[in-house]
């Protein structure tokens, strides 16, 4: 194992089950799956989702670490071109077999192929896209929120809006019957609803690709409600025998993710210190 500063130390998981998870992927890094979210996670939050960028230290840090492991994997509810695209992870050296599984795993990337694999998107998407503008401006919601466009997906920002806590509140109930009517859910985050296909989540996402590659180690790192069922999976491969790490992206507006996770770090800063750590101890 190679030496690294205290700078760089790894933080020692709060709990057994984190302590166990850490220790099994430093003994048998081959084994281990390395689970990423993007935005909050990989790229900080900003007010316009396109304008989300990879924090300059994160695909040097994957990088480093993706040699040593069996699989790195970003599962993001992006589409998985944009999350490539926004990522910088196409031409990145030592990410030569990176995995990226969009829209909840709906889609998938190699680099390896460098393509998207992906169903059509489902009827009731196209629907609520027509008719999301028109109930947005009679909500008076039009003025500060932001729809993205994310192919099998649309997304409601508030954090543009006046009051977006409160912005956020007055769409909730519409937008789930809007999505209903479609076939739709309704996936709330941070100062945003989403309204996208049921049946696929993080965790179906995260546990069929560890099954997938064999992995007998897992790590998750997430910041946000969307990335709970991917930590429910995480304690459910434990419970199976699976060791698993479940690392959250230090966030105040989400505390619910910090209470289960094994380790907290300070954003996506501080995720990318944390997998620079980890390819130090492993190198």
């Amino acid at each position: 194992m190679g030496s690294h500063s205290q700078q760089d130390s790894l933080p020692t998981p709060r709990n057994d089950a984190g302590r166990r998870g850490l220790e099994a992927i430093i003994a048998h890094p081959g084994q281990a799956v390395i689970g990423l979210d993007f935005d909050g996670t990989l790229a900080p939050i900003v007010p316009d989702p396109e304008q989300a960028r990879a924090h300059p230290d994160a695909v040097p840090a994957m990088s480093a670490l993706a040699p040593h492991v069996r699989s790195v994997a970003v599962i993001t509810g992006r589409p998985a071109d944009v999350a490539v695209r926004y990522g910088g992870f196409g031409d990145a050296p030592g990410l030569e077999h990176l995995v990226v599984l969009g829209h909840y795993g709906a889609e998938r990337w190699d680099a390896v192929s460098r393509t998207v694999q992906a169903p059509a998107p489902p009827p009731g998407v196209a629907a609520v896209r027509t008719e999301l503008p028109g109930l947005l401006e009679a909500l008076g919601a039009s003025r500060g929120t932001w729809i993205e466009e994310k192919g099998r997906a649309l997304a409601v920002h508030t954090r543009r809006a006046e009051d977006p806590e409160a912005t956020l509140e007055v769409l909730r109930a519409p937008l789930a019957e809007l999505a209903a009517r479609h076939g739709l859910i309704v996936e709330p985050g941070r100062l945003v609803l989403e309204l996208r296909p049921p049946g696929m989540d993080k965790g179906v996402a995260l546990t069929e690709y560890v099954r997938e590659v064999g992995a007998g180690a897992v790590l998750y790192c997430g910041d946000d409600l969307g990335d709970l069922p991917a930590f429910g999976a995480v304690e459910k491969l434990r419970g199976e025998g699976v060791p698993g790490l479940l690392v959250c992206s230090g966030s105040s507006e989400v505390p619910e993710l910090a209470g289960r996770a094994d380790v907290v770090v300070d954003g996506p800063a501080g995720v990318a210190g944390f997998l620079t750590a980890l390819a130090a101890r492993l190198g």
